[in-house]
């Protein structure tokens, strides 16, 4: 029987992976449970530092704390963007492998000693066997990048005897010279030099093939002709950076023919890539087991094995260990060897086959994409080292214009690339669980990649994920080909109608790209760019209120053109006409509104000021007719007392229509006999006809037998009679209808049109009281 788990450890331990699990399962929980929906204050102050409580929190308030800050961001994100890592128990073993790191630090130095020389060896001894890297020693770091600076460092400290004791003075007499391939990640030559201290004229980077071979791998005839010119000018060759699936496209360069090269010339060999995880794997391609003979290399088992929080490691080979302790490799602190705890007990827990079923299943991953994309003729894959590389790039293959003329090829090519960019961002968004993303290469342009040994064990991608990938990319293929087939009609259709203008933008994945050209005699340059961005504005908004499928957006947030509308990707069988008709529709009666707004103003301005001087004319007539005497107050108050004075109130009202002012006298003598205005009647009108489940600007099947004569309408008919049933009537009826006022120097500039009215009037009868008191 077995004994229980806190009776086989230590209490302690037992204790800490408890606590881990404990505080994993509550991080991992969702932040917000039914019993705080309602407390909002709790969340309100997130990004507002606090002072630190004097008697402390317990360990849950500290982990809620914690968790709220992880998950305080997705509610804003959308579900399908949140790469959630699937941890599992592999993962939590590595994070235990941290604290536990901490905890063995305390222990006595001897104790401490030997568990760490264990610790270290055996995980070299594994990861040496695992990919066949014979004899080699290991460095673990936190930076992936940061064992080939180490070993830069200790390549320095090989072939300049004299560099730890003169330090930078002897690489003045030979200048060193870092050679790496133009296929690497970025700024990976400019971080070496900067970290050794070096100018960046000891940096060569080695072109591709440009010619002959591989688009993709380093150019060794080249690199021959380099290094022979690099010794005659005095130089000294320290390093070359190879790789064994690039950054971009997963190819791996003719190691074995580099390696001849290195050789002859006496420098250190460093590969580094993704294809170096299937070294691993029973069956190696001869291209990346020439790996296994060079100098080092560098494995990221983090994102290979799922593994969160480990170190990546760098595997060489050196027989000077005063050289590696000299450039940093190795460490007298046995604190330091404890960086290798969690890729230790990870090892352990997945074992030889689990660690091999993991590589494995993304290779698998990337060959069942492959097959399914070779049979689509619409899909273009690279098929270059596909044998070799677990990366699947592919791309929409768009041949566009059958013209050969240059500008025409660019023009093709911008399209292309910006129709697989969105081909690649759909895909990320819909099937996130295959972790695709978008690479730029040089020859192929933008291009979708498939990388799953990076992202499968995080995301935990499946078989069945493949399946919805390739079901995804039936589904958005002939969205693509629909919108490319209608962009020219769009742009004639454009084209056409006057008051619109089609702005070019290859860069756009969508339909087209038109704007309102707004016609205005402002000669201020500013003025005018702001009605246009006022009416184009006002444009879009109507557009996005339409029942349709179409996306209307004003375009990338850093693009070049402004004030424009930008239609999204055509779904279904768009009627073409139609829809730049209902917009040209609209941009009128935006700019007729506006116009209209405008004018109104002024005639309320003008006619407030003819208000303001017949009053003062009306306050002088009154002066001649009541006398001087009865202005003064006392004087005034007994004249009127003995001998009052009759005056007729005389009331002006603003006529709209008219554009003047008016007698108030009707207005009385309405009131008087007790009968009102009464408004007219809101024209009514019946229901919008419309077949049923037919979209705006689609068109239909001309086969289509269920739709009658009778049951069509145009777009444009039924946006005005919308229009017509949404907007109320205005005093009088003849006025047309407004949406808002245009920026104006005046009071009544702000407002609807009936809200201008009612302050008009109200004028008015301010005009007429001030009248009548006087």
């Amino acid at each position: 029987m077995q004994r229980p788990f806190t009776q086989m450890v230590d209490p302690t331990l037992a204790e800490m992976g408890k606590n881990l699990n404990e505080a994993m399962k509550m991080l991992e929980e969702n932040p917000r449970s039914a019993d705080d929906e309602g407390d909002i204050n709790k969340y309100t102050r997130k990004d507002i530092p606090g002072p630190l409580q004097g008697s402390g929190q317990d360990m849950v308030s500290i982990l809620q704390l914690v968790q709220n800050l992880m998950h305080e961001e997705d509610e804003e994100e959308p579900q399908s963007y949140r790469r959630i890592q699937n941890v599992g128990e592999q993962g939590h073993m590595a994070l235990l492998g941290h604290s536990l790191a901490a905890y063995i630090s305390v222990l006595g130095r001897e104790r401490l000693r030997k568990l760490t020389t264990r610790i270290l060896s055996d995980t070299t001894l594994w990861l040496c066997r695992l990919f066949r890297y014979e004899n080699g020693s290991a460095y673990y770091h936190e930076d992936d990048r940061e064992g080939l600076l180490k070993v830069c460092r200790l390549v320095i400290h090989s072939r300049y005897e004299d560099y730890t004791t003169e330090g930078f003075s002897v690489l003045c007499n030979r200048q060193p010279v870092i050679y790496i391939s133009a296929a690497s990640r970025p700024g990976l030559g400019q971080s070496l030099c900067n970290q050794l201290g070096l100018p960046l004229s000891c940096l060569c980077r080695v072109p591709c093939n440009t010619m002959f071979g591989s688009q993709h791998q380093m150019d060794v005839a080249l690199l021959d002709r380099l290094l022979k010119d690099d010794l005659q000018s005095g130089k000294c060759p320290l390093l070359l950076v190879a790789n064994a699936g690039t950054p971009g496209a997963g190819h791996t360069d003719k190691l074995a023919r580099l390696k001849e090269l290195c050789n002859q010339y006496n420098i250190w060999l460093h590969v580094e890539g993704v294809n170096l995880a299937t070294l691993a794997l029973g069956y190696v391609n001869s291209s990346v087991l020439a790996a296994t003979k060079c100098d080092s290399m560098t494995l990221t088992l983090g994102p290979w094995l799922g593994l969160p929080a480990v170190p990546a490691v760098t595997l060489y080979r050196h027989e000077d260990p005063s050289l590696s302790l000299a450039a940093g490799l190795t460490s007298s602190q046995p604190v330091e060897k404890l960086r290798a705890l969690p890729l230790w007990l990870s090892l352990q827990y997945l074992g030889h086959n689990g660690i091999i079923e993991r590589i494995k299943h993304a290779s698998q991953l990337s060959q069942k994409l492959l097959e399914h994309l070779k049979n689509l003729s619409y899909i273009k894959t690279s098929v270059e080292n596909e044998d070799s590389s677990p990366v699947v790039v592919f791309k929409y293959n768009y041949e566009g214009s059958k013209s050969d003329s240059t500008l025409n090829l660019s023009i093709i090519e911008r399209e292309a690339d910006a129709m697989n960019q969105w081909l690649g961002d759909q895909l990320a968004l819909h099937v996130p669980s295959c972790g695709v993303d978008i690479v730029e290469l040089e020859d192929e342009g933008t291009c979708v990649r498939f990388n799953p040994l990076m992202t499968s064990a995080v995301l935990g991608t499946t078989a069945e994920d493949i399946e919805h990938l390739v079901q995804c990319i039936n589904v958005k293929i002939p969205i693509i080909q629909n919108t490319l087939q209608l962009r020219e009609e769009f742009r004639l259709e454009v084209e056409r109608i006057a008051g619109l203008l089609y702005i070019v933008d290859y860069s756009w994945a969508g339909l087209g790209v038109l704007r309102y050209d707004h016609f205005t005699e402002e000669v201020d340059e500013t003025k005018r760019e702001a009605e246009q961005e006022k009416i184009n504005a006002a444009l879009l908004k109507k557009l996005n209120e339409l029942e349709s499928d179409l996306s209307f957006s004003t375009g990338p947030e850093f693009g070049a053109e402004k004030y424009c509308v930008y239609i999204g990707m055509v779904s279904e069988d768009v009627d073409i006409s139609e829809l730049v008709e209902t917009i040209a529709a609209m941009g009128r009666d935006i700019e007729e509104n506006s116009k209209l707004l405008e004018n109104m103003t002024e005639v309320v301005r003008k006619g407030i000021l003819e208000a303001e001087e017949q009053l003062q004319k009306a306050n002088e007539e009154r002066l001649l007719q009541e006398g001087v005497l009865r202005q003064i107050p006392l004087v005034g108050s007994v004249l009127n007392w003995l001998s009052p004075f009759q005056a007729t109130p005389k009331g002006r009202t603003f006529n709209l229509t008219a554009g003047s002012l008016e007698s108030t006298e009707p207005t009385y003598s309405s009131k008087a006999q007790g009968s009102g205005m009464t408004p007219p009647a809101t024209p009514t009108s019946g229901q919008t006809r419309r077949y049923p489940g037919q979209k705006l600007f689609k068109r239909l099947s001309r086969n289509s037998d269920a739709l009658s004569e009778t049951s069509s309408i145009s777009h444009l008919e039924e946006v005005e009679t919308m229009e017509s049933l949404s907007t109320p009537e205005m005093q009088p009826p003849s006025q047309p209808i407004f949406e808002a006022l245009p920026s104006q120097p005046t009071t009544l500039e702000s407002g609807t049109p009936s809200e201008v009215s009612q302050d008009v009037e109200a004028l008015s009868f301010q005009t007429e009281e001030s009248e009548g008191l006087r």
